[in-house]
């Protein structure tokens, strides 16, 4: 370690460190405009499909054509991501957006929609999503660098959830208000607005060498490096057991309220408020922490909380109960989803930046797997019995998978020595060729 003697060690930085940088609040302006777009998609998609077609059917319908494409889609889209200019990439994503909804309003406003209209938007949307979001994290590290990766991270994921709870209300504001053109409207603008801001950051350059192999070549070579180093394998695999086991939990609220507490709708929309409000605070108590040495331990800490705390959740006699235990519930939740993220972005090449960031994203796809067996387990069993057991199993994974890798137990010093080869190169060549030279430094 004598090479990184000079090197001062990490100081700890506010909660908004990282919007110190301009070119990331031109980001997180336009990650804040495009997330409450997309969520305040969700309720007037359904909204719309319902009203013309009248039929449950079509609301399963229009979230499947918009699942499978970024579930078939997100591998290449991390190929791409690699392969071109991140900024160009997303700014084109986003243009197609900005058309997508424009001809959804064109057609509300000519009271010529169809519901396969909305089908064809939706297929559109699922394809453009898993190009704009590996890029969207890839570019975070070309601009903040390691060193700011943590905050960076942690203001993102705040943002994402601030815009899941907040951005169904005010669509839901907006019909009640307006109606659902106007819904439209703000979404055009809101995603324009996330073009604009994306066209104030500085270009990211693609990766040297890539373009010259054959696409699934390149892609296999992104899941070979995957599988293929231990300790960032290691992050993935622990980061699947909570979303395939404890995180359907939140697709049995509704359960939860109408036959366990008998509070109804309100009662649901409470507890996914709680739920919500409790993902913002964990997101803005890592951004407030700042980049800590020992993420193994706030990692495991988080995820067993988690675990814990939807374990009483599940068994709470009292609806006034269980509203503190789902927000600290996913407080906890949303702490070791950043933390996790953060230490697999520290790990990583730039070379396969773009391609791992999809295959994580591919990863939380995998919550409405986990939600069958769950909800199957409560038709059998009871809601509260399958959430207990879930929490349960959760934590029994995550500890087997902590006592039998040891790539894992040693995470804390390969992030660390990562940081240190960021701020050495940073500190002899320049930050740019720090945040480059980072990952390969520290193997």
């Amino acid at each position: 370690m004598a090479r990184y003697a000079e090197v001062p060690a990490p100081k700890r930085t506010s909660a908004f460190s990282s919007l110190q940088h301009q070119q990331f609040r031109w980001l997180y302006a336009s990650n804040i405009a495009f997330f409450f777009a997309m969520n305040g998609q969700f309720v007037v998609r359904s909204y719309l499909a319902y009203d013309l077609t009248k039929s449950e059917f079509a609301l399963g319908l229009i979230n499947l054509v918009v699942a499978i494409p970024m579930l078939v889609v997100s591998p290449f889209g991390g190929v791409i991501a690699d392969r071109v200019e991140k900024r160009r990439l997303i700014m084109a994503g986003q243009a197609v957006l900005v058309l997508n909804e424009l001809a959804i309003l064109v057609l509300l406003l000519t009271d010529t929609l169809q519901f396969w209209h909305m089908l064809v938007a939706v297929f559109f949307m699922g394809c453009t999503f898993p190009f704009i979001m590996p890029a969207r994290q890839a570019i975070v590290v070309s601009i903040v660098g390691r060193q700011g990766l943590a905050n960076a991270m942690a203001l993102q994921m705040g943002g994402m959830n601030a815009a899941r709870v907040v951005g169904p209300v005010l669509a839901g504001f907006i019909i009640a208000l307006a109606g659902v053109r106007w819904v439209y409207v703000v979404a055009v603008a809101m995603y324009a607005l996330a073009l604009f801001s994306m066209s104030r950051v500085s270009k990211s350059p693609p990766v040297e060498g890539m373009g010259k192999k054959p696409v699934l070549s390149e892609l296999w070579g992104g899941m070979r490096y995957v599988a293929g180093d231990p300790p960032v394998r290691a992050l993935m695999i622990l980061s699947i057991v909570p979303i395939l086991l404890a995180m359907p939990f939140q697709a049995l609220l509704v359960v939860f309220a109408e036959d366990i507490w008998h509070k109804g709708s309100s009662g649901l929309g409470l507890l996914q408020a709680a739920a919500g409000i409790g993902g913002i605070m964990g997101s803005f108590f890592v951004a407030w922490r700042g980049d800590t040495p020992r993420k193994l331990r706030m990692m495991m800490t988080s995820l067993l909380a988690f675990a814990g705390g939807l374990f009483l959740f599940a068994i709470s006699p009292w609806f006034l109960l269980a509203l503190p235990l789902v927000l600290l519930a996913d407080v906890f939740a949303s702490t070791f989803v950043t933390v996790n993220n953060t230490a697999i972005q520290l790990l990583i090449p730039d070379e396969v930046r773009g391609r791992v960031m999809a295959l994580m994203m591919m990863t939380f796809g995998l919550t409405p797997l986990g939600t069958v067996p769950v909800a199957a387990m409560a038709q059998a069993f009871g809601a509260p019995t399958a959430v207990a057991v879930a929490a349960v199993v959760t934590a029994g994974l995550s500890v087997a998978i902590f006592a039998l890798s040891k790539a894992l137990r040693g995470i804390d010093a390969t992030s660390q020595a990562a940081l240190e080869a960021d701020a050495a190169a940073a500190f002899s060549t320049g930050p740019a060729a720090g945040a480059g030279e980072a990952a390969s430094a520290a193997r």
